[in-house]
């Protein structure tokens, strides 16, 4: 479905149940099954979805990847970065090369404003991790999976921020009472 003005390139494949309103869609780019695109612009050899939503400021580079169940909000991702699945980009800007984990999130809403995101290039985001903005990361850091990042990330460190695991031998669940 197109809604508004919407302009696609050539050799766009675009499969069944997509909405797209209001956007620019570069060559080569693949939209698969039911992603919805909303004022995005999208440059050349992007894959988008399946069930991805991109919203209004979105902004892909060439051969960026938005892979399955990612919403992406007033965003700029570059070139060649890719968020593959479950994951909420807002807010936000992305180097070349990024790559970020399934269920990463950039909590960008402190209840009152909105923050930014600065991801800089060749960065590695592990899985489940929470950016708290406003942050950078800067060029080819790491993220530790299962990290919440609250403060700014220097070039070419590792940073992680979770809990030691422990476990407790004698524990006993609790039992319901019916």
């Amino acid at each position: 479905v197109f809604e508004g003005e919407v302009w696609l390139a050539e050799g766009v494949l675009i499969e069944p149940g997509c909405v797209i309103r209001n956007s620019r869609i570069g060559p080569g780019t693949r939209i698969r099954a039911h992603s919805v695109i909303e004022g995005a612009v999208v440059q050349a050899n992007v894959e988008i979805g399946p069930f991805a939503r991109l919203r209004p400021g979105t902004e892909l580079a060439d051969g960026s990847k938005i892979g399955n169940f990612v919403e992406v909000k007033k965003a700029r991702i570059g070139e060649g970065s890719k968020v593959n699945h479950l994951s909420y980009i807002g807010d936000a800007t992305l180097g070349r090369r990024v790559n970020v984990g399934a269920g990463t999130i950039t909590c960008n809403y402190d209840g009152a404003n909105k923050h930014h995101t600065e991801i800089g290039d060749e960065v590695f985001i592990g899985s489940d991790s929470q950016l708290i903005a406003p942050v950078t990361i800067g060029r080819g850091a790491t993220i530790g999976a299962g990290s919440t990042i609250t403060r700014d990330v220097s070039a070419d460190t590792l940073a992680l921020s979770r809990s030691r695991q422990i476990e407790r031998p004698d524990w006993k669940r609790p039992v319901k009472k019916k």
